[in-house]
């Protein structure tokens, strides 16, 4: 068994907002609004943890590991990363602090050159990061990751085309341990992978975090994989974070009606239990992030949305030890 993860965070977000805009006109455009990907998240990560970030598609769980990453320079908020902000950061503290940040993107098709051999991915960030200037050395670092992994060393010869899904997905995390980052964005990392795939991968990521101390952000909508890795999870509508607690809190006991709905909605294996349950999805479509109701996000579609839910947005209160949920009706 690990030990138990430190209380002091290694990711702070405040307040983060991600908005893009919207433009009309070819010559003279002018903006005419903003889509409002993420409108306000609040959330920690201590060192060793993995922390589940859920949601449908849409709701801005892939541009909040984007700002993280400073792949996206946010509207507003603070991201901090063992105490720097990172929004701020100039270019050469910017390329000291991604040698501690790394990320494994969801699709192993796209996120890997398909005019590189597996070695010269691997090696690649090493080598730019000056790590190890000895091209022998550095092959033998790329060997090690790829055993690490769980992958043939001779693999370093072959193109990403001559590999399964699954292998072209350990490259990726290879890649990303390649610089021995301390904290690691894990973007749907196995949502592309057959599921007998999918447990092999996820089982080598929580080989990885024990082995080497890692911190994980791992954004994904499988809540069963969520549950397996995450120490806790926070859920996420239409850019908001509007639950967040432990893992088996948050699955045994949701309190926002929301993320009652996400669980209610996830099938049961056995098909006699699954016909004979009572289940109602949540009423209607999710809005548009251009323009999200007032008040609490989830109000139109919610069950137990009173008059005050349309105007007044509920910040997130811990309504139990470590269990927080922004919802005036939750009890």
């Amino acid at each position: 068994m690990s030990a138990a993860p430190e209380a002091t965070p290694l990711l702070e977000v405040r307040g983060l907002a991600m908005h893009f805009p919207i433009t009309e006109g070819i010559v003279m455009s002018r903006k005419v609004g903003d889509v409002k990907a993420v409108d306000g998240v609040d959330f920690t990560i201590n060192r060793g943890e993995t922390l589940g970030l859920v949601g449908e598609s849409g709701c801005g769980k892939t541009t909040t590991g984007r700002c993280i990453l400073r792949l996206e320079r946010p509207t507003a908020g603070q991201i901090l990363f063992d105490g720097q902000d990172v929004s701020r950061l100039g270019r050469r503290d910017l390329v000291a602090m991604r040698r501690r940040v790394q990320v494994i993107f969801q699709d192993p098709y796209s996120s890997l050159n398909p005019r590189m051999k597996v070695g010269d991915i691997i090696g690649e960030p090493i080598r730019v990061h000056g790590i190890e200037p000895d091209a022998a050395r550095r092959t033998a670092r790329v060997s090690e990751l790829l055993s690490t992994c769980g992958l043939d060393p001779k693999f370093v010869d072959r193109y990403p085309h001559e590999m399964s899904g699954g292998q072209r997905q350990r490259v990726g995390i290879a890649r990303a341990l390649a610089l021995n980052p301390e904290f690691i964005v894990c973007d749907e990392a196995v949502s592309a992978l057959d599921v007998s795939i999918q447990a092999q991968v996820v089982n080598l990521l929580e080989d990885l975090r024990e082995r080497f101390g890692l911190t994980y952000l791992f954004i994904a909508h499988d809540l069963s994989v969520v549950r397996h890795l995450c120490q806790r999870v926070a859920v996420m509508y239409l850019g908001r974070i509007v639950e967040m607690a432990s893992v088996d809190e948050l699955f045994d006991n949701p309190l926002h009606p929301y993320t009652q709905a996400l669980l209610a909605a996830v099938p049961i294996p056995d098909p006699r239990v699954e016909a004979t349950r009572d289940f109602r999805p949540a009423m209607g479509e999710v809005p548009s992030p251009i323009n999200p109701p007032s008040g609490c996000v989830f109000h139109p579609r919610c069950p137990m949305a009173v008059e005050g839910c349309s105007r007044t947005r509920p910040e997130l209160r811990e309504l139990r030890p470590g269990h927080w949920v922004a919802c005036s009706e939750a009890r």
